[in-house]
């Protein structure tokens, strides 16, 4: 299957296409403009969106959430599609009663800034722990922060650059350390499924964070 129109994802259970729909509802809260990339290779499916948006050619402080997901049979797809359009195909499979694990992947394709930054496949080093709490806590905090920080009609700028700088703080003074925007990724996209730690790794400029149920990336 190429990454064309008419193209379709097959899960192996109806439950599995029901958890992409709260992933992708989740990251709309988010960015409800936004984009979702779906890359199916074999019977796995790898599903990115954006955390925080980069600065610059190099896509500084530019975070991703991944979502893997198991499909039935072999997949060969790689688009970026609207997350909204995502959305309306899900709610019309609810609406016509629709109960199959199929989804009919919308054509619409787009290209945000971020697609031509991907992180490395491999060459990941483990760089120790970060535990629940210590995410659960920058999360909130950082929450707490932007909302005080942005009075009634504070400019679009201003809003950027307080989010650049509150969510690009270090989680501790490491300075190998996961800035904060992973806790913001982890919490809001439901990634933390347990008080169970992250595994903290790196490759090059970038910086992943593994929960129970889903990674979060950094740059």
């Amino acid at each position: 299957m190429s990454d064309t129109d008419g193209a379709e994802l097959r899960f192996p259970e109806v439950e599995t296409l029901q958890d992409l729909g709260t992933y992708v509802a989740r990251a709309r809260t988010l960015d409800g403009e936004g984009a979702v990339r779906l890359q199916a290779s074999g019977e796995v499916l790898a599903a990115w969106v954006q955390v925080l948006p980069g600065q610059g050619l190099l896509g500084s402080g530019l975070v991703l959430g991944l979502r893997v997901m198991k499909l039935d049979g072999p997949h060969d797809l790689d688009a970026m599609v609207p997350l909204g359009a995502v959305s309306d195909r899900l709610a019309r499979r609810q609406s016509t009663g629709d109960v199959s694990a199929v989804l009919q992947v919308p054509p619409m394709r787009v290209t945000p800034p971020w697609a031509a930054i991907s992180p490395p496949r491999g060459g990941w080093e483990q760089r120790g722990q970060v535990a629940h709490q210590v995410l659960v806590h920058a999360a909130r905090d950082g929450i707490e922060a932007v909302a005080r920080g942005t009075p009634p009609g504070a400019g679009a700028a201003a809003v950027a650059s307080l989010r650049e700088r509150i969510w690009g703080q270090r989680l501790s003074d490491d300075a190998g350390s996961p800035p904060a925007g992973v806790a913001l990724g982890a919490h809001t996209l439901g990634f933390m499924g347990s008080d169970g730690p992250g595994a903290v790794l790196s490759s090059g400029p970038w910086t992943r964070v593994s929960l129970r149920n889903g990674d979060v990336l950094a740059r």
